[in-house]
């Protein structure tokens, strides 16, 4: 029986442990295999999880870890990220430091946008398995949650904000710009504007067409280099560009358009390009380019002020010049002149001459052409031709010329009257100012002695013009004294044209004034300051810097007031005090200025338009609708250098099928 029980009770012990073995297994198991997969998955076992949970565990994890790093205000800002952009790596969160351009798992990032790259698994890298016909699985289709979508709304509007607040605020600088441009506009006289404006169509760049500045480009640069090259002692490469400079130099020529180029320029530019790319590897250096291009530049400085210079003298040469053509008649018709007899020489209705109820003129001239030109015009238009008279005055080279050619060409029913000034015995130098100061040492110096110290400037040379030498210049001041018959004499110059009847000149009430004519200034052009010099105590005591100057050219006087107010001694008593030249320079118009000071009256501006002899943006509808238009400046229409535009309103009054102008080839 004792055998029995211990037999018994030793079998017992073996099946007790292997029930508590039974029993405790699956939690053994179930505890080493979960803390496992939490703390170091094996990449074996990782795989045979669906590629979502570990996606989805490995977001809990890195958002566990990134509490550790941030407030909850940051984490809610990530986890709305996350859910647009797709889940965040750790270590790539570390790596950029929080910038702005985190790199995410899943995305392809370029410069401004994001672009999806094929799915892929975050975090872990899935394998797959043919063995068991698994395969990736790829990512949902991202949305957006109601938090992202309100943070980029927000962000939205306030670009949109901006965006208006910039727009809004460039336009009310723009607004600014423009009103302050207007208002500066305003203080500019409008002929001066036109004269010196480069964006009428007459400064039109010439060279516009853009081959044509691509190979003048080409050029400079290739002289650069070419310095360079020689410096360097790079024979070749200088040779190369000095053929290419002078080919680019010929296929340019005189063109001024693209389409004067020829067919070769293309191929030309492309290589010279080449060479130009070739001398930039061998000797760019930014110091010795710069210094060359400073040198070039300053070089064509200096040659752009002598050329204008020389234009200046030329111009002014041009100006003094008479052409060969009205040489040639002046010459043929005196010869004819003097061989007429006496009593063919004389003019008819000479009772006109003195008749103070007709309308009178007065013209001064030493060019047949021009005066024929101002009598022509003005019969032309005027409605009764009959009560006009004709009042000339030459030198006496000239005396026999204007006389011949109004004999052969009497001004229809007006009359006309040939005068020479060296017959005038009252006018000489002990009466006249002028004429004793011409006769002087100093004057003769000025004029004829090249050499002189103030004989540099082009001011110098322009009143070195043989008009200021001539009594017919200053005999506008002694108009009482040649017709002292007269009441009112319209006085015209003869680079004139008249377009309109004048008679109405008369009938203007000159309020007492003297002088009547068309002011001149604008703004700030054309008043005393700009003729008298303001430094001297004379001419500052007795005249205002800013009274309006006016125009000689067509001025009607009243004699009978000129003869009251003496006006006359006071000319004489300026130009004796100008003696020196230190109160004007040399000419008619400042002592005119100061002579009528507050004794002219203005007329209104369409009996006078000036300027086209200088002005080349003169308006057209100014010139089409005045009775006298004036070419004062040198562009005279009788000379070449005359303006085209202008040069048709003054050789329609001229008679080019004339014998005399045929003989001396004067044409249109």
């Amino acid at each position: 029986m004792a055998s029995t029980n211990s037999g018994n009770k030793g079998s017992r012990f073996p099946l007790l442990a292997f029930l508590l073995i039974c029993l405790l297994a699956p939690l053994l198991f179930f505890f080493f295999f979960s803390r496992g997969l939490h703390n170091a998955p094996d990449q074996d076992v990782m795989s045979t999880v669906p590629s979502k949970q570990v996606a989805k565990w490995t977001e809990w994890q890195t958002l566990q870890d990134l509490k550790l790093y941030f407030s909850k205000e940051a984490l809610d800002v990530i986890v709305s990220s996350t859910d647009d952009l797709g889940p965040l790596s750790l270590e790539n969160f570390k790596k950029n430091n929080l910038l702005p351009s985190w790199r995410i798992t899943g995305l392809k990032t370029s410069n401004a946008t994001y672009e999806l790259n094929q799915p892929t698994t975050h975090g872990v890298q899935e394998k797959q398995e043919v063995k068991e016909g698994r395969s990736s699985v790829g990512l949902d289709q991202w949305t957006l949650s109601p938090v992202h979508l309100s943070r980029r709304h927000l962000i939205e509007k306030r670009k949109e904000k901006r965006a208006a607040e910039l727009v809004k605020l460039e336009d009310e600088v723009i607004v600014k710009l423009e009103d302050s441009a207007i208002e500066r506009s305003k203080t500019v006289d409008s002929a001066v504007l036109g004269k010196y404006n480069m964006w009428r169509k007459e400064n039109d760049n010439e060279n516009a067409d853009s081959t044509i500045r691509l190979i003048r480009d080409q050029i400079v640069m290739a002289r650069v280099y070419l310095s360079l090259a020689k410096m360097k002692n790079k024979l070749d490469l200088y040779q190369e560009l000095q053929n290419r400079i002078g080919e680019s130099q010929h296929d340019l020529g005189e063109a001024t358009a693209d389409a004067d180029l020829p067919k070769s320029a293309h191929e030309k530019i492309k290589a010279m390009g080449q060479v130009l790319s070739k001398a930039k590897d061998q000797l760019y250096d930014c110091k010795l380019v710069t210094g060359k291009l400073r040198a070039m530049l300053q070089t064509a400085d200096e040659q752009v002020r002598g050329l204008k210079k020389q234009s200046t003298f030329l111009s002014q040469l041009a100006a003094k010049t008479i052409p060969d053509g009205i040489h040639c008649l002046s010459m043929r018709l005196t010869i004819d002149y003097y061989l007429l007899s006496p009593e063919k020489r004389k003019f008819p209705k000479s009772e006109n001459l003195e008749n103070p109820n007709l309308y009178h003129y007065a013209l001064f001239s030493d060019n047949v052409l021009a005066a024929s030109v101002v009598v022509n015009s003005a019969i032309m238009n005027a409605k009764d031709p009959s009560k006009h008279v004709f009042h000339l005055v030459t030198d006496k080279l000239n005396f026999g010329a204007m006389n011949m050619w109004f004999l052969l060409n009497p001004p229809g029913k007006a009359t006309i009257h040939v005068e020479n000034v060296d017959e005038f015995k009252w006018l000489n130098s002990s009466y006249c100012p002028v004429l004793r100061q011409l006769e002087s040492a100093t004057m003769k110096e000025y004029y004829f002695k090249a050499g002189h110290p103030t004989s540099g400037g082009s001011s110098n040379l322009k009143y070195r013009n043989p008009k200021y030498l001539s009594m017919l210049n200053h005999l506008r001041f002694y108009l009482p004294q040649v017709y002292p018959k007269l009441d009112k004499i319209l006085f015209l110059d003869d680079d004139i044209i008249v377009q309109k009847d004048l008679t109405g000149l008369w009938a203007v009430n000159l309020h007492g004034k003297v002088n009547g004519a068309v002011e001149t200034c604008g703004e700030s052009f054309h008043r005393f300051d700009k003729y008298l010099n303001f430094s001297n105590p004379h001419i500052a005591k007795n005249f205002d810097p800013n009274a309006c100057g006016w125009a000689y050219g067509m001025n009607m006087f009243d004699l009978k007031e000129w003869k009251k107010k003496d006006i006359t001694g006071i000319y004489h008593k300026w130009q004796n005090m100008n003696e020196d030249r230190v109160l004007w320079k040399l000419g008619t118009l400042p002592p005119g200025l100061m002579t009528f000071y507050g004794l002219t009256h203005p007329l209104n501006k369409s009996w006078h338009v000036l300027g086209l002899g200088y002005n080349p943006s003169v308006d057209k509808s100014e010139i089409d609708n005045a009775a006298v238009i004036h070419y004062n400046g040198n562009m005279k229409p009788w000379l070449e250098i005359a303006m085209t535009k202008y040069r048709s309103y003054w050789t329609k009054y001229v008679k080019y099928d004339h014998p005399y102008l045929r003989n001396c080839k004067l044409t249109e």
